[in-house]
Parts: structure tokens; C-alpha cells; sequence
């Protein structure tokens, strides 16, 4: 017997039942469907995770000030820290190997207001540079330039989230806003940005939508703030030709600045390669964890093929008697069963694997989750169901294979 006739008898055998080949279906359906979800959120999760770290610059190193109370600040004073300076920065700049670039920044939490509206908003004076560096894209207008920095033009760039508040109905650039008791221009609104939830140093819950960006030059004339106990800076970003001894820089730059502090430990060092890896062995371990909690569903709708496909066989032992008195042998019993099993788990795969891009990209639309669909979860949850299909129809098979014609003859 040919297999496309044991196809043709599986693919009847199911049609003649069809209620009871469709519940069959359900678990292979829904296993399918769950697992290509549930690695659709996992991977979704994974690109917005890894995303954050990328837009902090792969090839950068953080060092922000430490976050220390007031008793603590002056102690670290009266050990002779100044805090961080631009003095590190350019010492960092001239000593250490490997750096391509280094960003300043200073910070101030300000009032901002336009017209009727108003808000809160962190004011961060900045260098040309810092657009590029820390990847920041520009949705509006222009990021500010060296002739602005020169110039101590009072000139801001908008994060994304201010532009909202300020400006819901109009384009903010070419506008003038109020900061505290200064007006500057707005020449550029940039694109959202993602939000920190995760603890990075000091970058733990920070928005950057409510950033506005200014030159670092126009800052220190106009904001910088005259407490003695405050550090010059806040953030120093430093970017290095490659990521390859980032580890090693890190050292090298902890040292200067410990030599620099006294040994104070008043900074903190974020290196964004270091974090993405680990989040990507995280995230990684976490789909996998998901996708095999999903995949249980799978091997339920296995134990549901393999219990109908034995009671197809008490069912229809008179009918597998007369085909093995006929000529059949016990390879073509055993085709005929792996067949209806395999039709089973096939056709409820590929009714999951819609089912289950309908849910994800459901999920995506009507929610604030975000989902990705990949190639190969569609592939694994298929192969799976397959898989399934095959080894929870070998027992049935063989025990159809194995029946005595004699025996099945007569059975009633």
C-alpha cells in the first residue's frame, strides 16, 4: 500500500468523525497557538529591554554622580572631592586609551511653562556631541550645534514628553519657552524615548521624555547652581572606539577618577555593553522558561490524540481483521494510525499558528505590550506539534499493528 493511500484513508477516517476530530484538534490548537504567543511577548519584552540599553550606546561609559545625602555630601567634601568636574572629563579625554569622545552634562530640576501650560521637567546641559553618542534622534527641528554652544545661544531641545504637555496641538520650534526666570527658543523636539524601570545606577526610573536639552555653555552662565557642596557635573559619557576591552577601560577610568576623588566613592559607573549582555542572557532564559510552560498545553493536546487514536483502534478492530486477512501487512496497520495521528497534529498546528499570530498581533494593538513575532517560534511551535502528533500516535499505531486477524475478525 502507497502512502498517499494511507493518507486518503486517514484523511477519511477523520472526515467521518468530524466533531470528535476537531475537540482532538483543540489541544494541539490552543499548545500551538499559546507557545507562538507566549514567545511573541518574551521576544517583544527582549527587543524593548535591549533597546534601552542600546540607546544609552553600546560602545559608551557612564559615570554619574552618587546619589548621597546632605551629612554624606560633606563628608566627601571635607575629604577634598570636588565631586565630578569638567576637570575629569578632559583628564579622561587626554589619558585614557581608546576614547573617541567625552560628554559632559550638567542637571537641574526646573519649572517650564508656555502660555497657560506649564510642568516640571529636567533641565540637561549638554555638548554637540551628545546627540550622536547617546544614539537620540531628532523628530522635529535640529539638536543644537557647535556655533549655539559657542555662542551661549539660549536656544533647547524638547524631549518628546515636554513637547506633549507644552505643545499638544502645534509645533513647538521656532517658540519660546520660559525656565525659571530665562526664555529660550526651542529649535528641535526629539523622538520618544524608552523609560528606565529596571536599577541602573542613577538611571533607575528616569523619564527621558521630560528632558530638555540646552548648551552645556549656556547652562553654566545661566543655571549652573552656586552651592559649594553641589559637583560641577552630573553625568560624564564617554565613548570608546570599541567595545572590545570595555572592561578594561572602565578600570582604567575608575582609577583616574578615584585619584581624582581621593577615594571617595561619590560616582557610580554604568557600562551599557556589559548590562545588555546580561539582559540578553536573561531575556533569553526567560523565552525559553515561557515557551516551555506554554508547550505543556501541547503535550495535553499529545495525550488527547494518543487516547482517541486507542480508542480508534478498539473501534475499528473488526475493520483492521479484515485488512490484514485481506494482504495488509503490519507496517501498513501502523502507517494507516501514525497518519490519522499525524493529520491530526498537522492540520491543529496550522489552525494555531493563525490562531496564535491573531492573539499576538491582537495583543500588541489593543495593549500597552508589546509583542514580536519571529520566524522561528512559529517553526518550533509547528515542529513541536508535529513531533507531538508522531510519538503520542506510535502506541496506538503498534497496538493496531499487533492485533490478531483471527481475533479481530470476530471481535464484536
Amino acid at each position: 500500500m502507497h502512502i498517499s493511500e494511507n493518507i486518503q484513508l486517514a484523511l477519511k477516517a477523520l472526515f467521518d468523525h468530524k466533531v470528535r476530530t476537531f475537540l482532538t484538534m483543540l489541544g494541539i490548537i490552543f499548545g500551538v497557538a499559546a507557545v507562538i504567543s507566549m514567545l511573541s511577548i518574551g521576544e517583544g519584552a527582549k527587543r524593548e529591554a535591549l533597546k534601552k540599553y542600546k540607546d544609552l550606546g553600546v560602545n559608551n561609559i557612564i559615570i554619574r554622580e552618587k546619589k548621597l545625602d546632605d551629612k554624606q555630601i560633606e563628608e566627601v567634601r571635607a575629604k577634598f572631592s570636588p565631586g565630578l568636574s569638567l576637570a575629569d572629563a578632559q583628564a579622561i579625554k587626554e589619558i585614557v586609551p581608546e576614547v573617541k569622545e567625552v560628554a559632559p552634562q550638567c542637571e537641574k530640576e526646573v519649572q517650564v511653562q508656555f502660555a497657560d501650560r506649564s510642568g516640571k521637567a529636567t533641565l540637561i546641559g549638554i555638548t554637540p556631541v551628545y546627540e550622536k553618542m547617546l544614539n537620540y534622534s531628532v523628530q522635529k527641528g535640529s539638536f543644537v550645534t557647535q556655533d549655539q554652544y559657542n555662542q551661549f545661544q539660549k536656544v533647547c531641545v524638547l524631549g518628546n514628553g515636554v513637547a506633549k504637555t507644552l505643545f499638544p496641538f502645534e509645533d513647538p520650534t521656532g517658540k519660546s519657552i520660559k525656565i525659571d526666570d530665562q526664555w529660550l527658543e526651542v529649535i528641535g523636539v526629539l523622538a520618544s524615548k524608552s523609560v528606565f524601570t529596571e536599577t541602573v545606577g542613577e538611571l533607575a526610573s528616569r523619564d527621558l521624555n521630560t528632558d530638555i536639552y540646552i548648551p552645556l555653555s549656556s547652562f553654566n552662565k545661566r543655571f549652573a547652581k552656586k552651592d559649594l557642596l553641589e559637583s560641577e557635573i552630573k553625568q560624564i559619557t564617554v565613548q570608546l572606539s570599541g567595545s572590545d576591552n570595555i572592561g578594561q577601560i572602565a578600570q582604567i577610568i575608575k582609577s583616574l577618577l578615584n585619584r581624582h576623588h581621593y577615594k571617595n566613592d561619590d560616582f557610580d559607573l554604568i557600562i551599557p555593553f556589559e548590562l545588555l549582555k546580561q539582559e540578553e542572557k536573561e531575556r533569553g532564559i526567560y523565552n525559553i522558561l515561557i515557551g516551555s510552560i506554554a508547550a505543556i498545553s501541547l503535550l495535553v493536546g499529545g495525550i488527547g490524540i494518543m487516547n482517541i487514536m486507542l480508542a480508534t483502534v478498539m473501534e475499528r478492530t473488526r475493520e483492521i481483521g479484515v485488512r490484514r486477512a485481506i494482504g495488509a501487512r503490519k507496517v501498513n496497520i501502523m502507517q494507516q494510525f501514525l497518519a490519522e495521528s499525524l493529520a491530526i497534529s498537522v492540520s491543529g498546528g496550522l489552525i494555531g499558528i493563525v490562531i496564535g499570530v491573531l492573539i499576538s498581533l491582537s495583543i500588541s494593538l489593543f495593549t500597552a505590550v508589546t509583542t514580536q513575532l519571529t520566524l522561528y517560534s512559529i517553526v518550533i511551535a509547528f515542529l513541536f506539534s508535529v513531533i507531538v502528533g508522531i510519538s503520542f500516535g506510535i502506541l496506538p499505531a503498534k497496538k493496531a499493528a499487533n492485533l490478531n486477524p483471527i481475533d479481530s475478525i470476530r471481535y464484536e
